[in-house]
């Protein structure tokens, strides 16, 4: 497998960052908000492979203690083959130093055990769409 890690978000297709999320049910957002999205937030990954984004992962972080990761997906053709722990490594390279929480479908909770990352006792949060997180098991 031939591939490169991306860490902007110029060049992307952002059409094809839209349908790796929507797959695993982690955004359903339009190509233009997903890339404002991906702009705005602290640190990216893109996994290209042929030309085609076939994994993503972003970070909102102040850069000095506090990180969060967010929309860690790859293809569903690429799953199993460590280009998920690559995108997990790289975004935290970029916010090296941080405490670091991370976001998640509930399904995928015990693969991000694996790799070492803890459940949260005092997490909070407050949803726009609460009946929709209900049904999905986030709370």
């Amino acid at each position: 497998m031939d591939y490169r890690i991306q860490t902007k978000t110029e060049g992307i297709n952002f059409s094809e960052v839209c349908e790796i999320l929507a797959y695993y049910g982690l955004s359903n957002f339009d190509v233009e908000t997903q890339k404002r999205v991906f702009n705005n937030s602290y640190a990216v990954v893109f996994v290209i492979e042929n030309n085609k984004v076939i994994g993503v992962g972003r970070a909102i972080s102040d850069g000095i203690c506090q990180a969060a990761l967010y929309n860690i997906a790859l293809d569903k053709e690429r799953c199993g083959m460590g280009l998920g722990k690559i995108i997990v490594d790289e975004l935290l390279k970029q916010v090296k130093g941080c405490n670091v929480i991370l976001y998640t479908h509930p399904k995928w909770k015990e693969l991000y055990k694996h790799w070492g990352f803890e459940q949260m006792k005092t997490g909070f949060a407050l949803y726009t769409d609460k009946e929709y997180f209900q049904s999905e098991g986030f709370i």
